[in-house]
């Protein structure tokens, strides 16, 4: 087992960017132990998200991922790769039920 495979704890969110106050708003958030990739949960978590609720007109979403004592890791939702990226088992054990059953392919 390498310094990589070990499960680290993280904190997730999603957030909505309100243009008239200029602040991200926090829509929804978790904690997660795994050895997945930060990035690749901030991916998963985004794609789940709106996946189960697409985004408005002039909607801007991102999501954070930052392992404890890590750097934080965003994805907007222009970053998803539409179709090319799936998360793997890793990611999708590290996200709560409703994210995981958003995701293409789940089951």
């Amino acid at each position: 087992m390498t310094c990589e495979d070990t499960p680290a704890r993280l904190l997730w969110a999603v957030e909505l960017y309100e243009p008239h106050s200029q602040v991200w708003i926090c829509k929804a958030w978790g904690r997660a132990t795994t050895s997945a990739n930060p990035l690749d949960i901030a991916r998963a978590v985004l794609a789940g998200y709106l996946a189960g609720s697409p985004a408005g007109y002039g909607e801007t979403f991102r999501a954070t991922a930052r392992p404890d004592g890590g750097q934080l890791v965003t994805v907007t939702a222009d970053q998803l790769d539409d179709g090319a990226w799936e998360a793997g088992p890793d990611v999708r054990q590290a996200l709560p039920l409703y994210l995981r059953d958003a995701l293409p392919g789940a089951g």
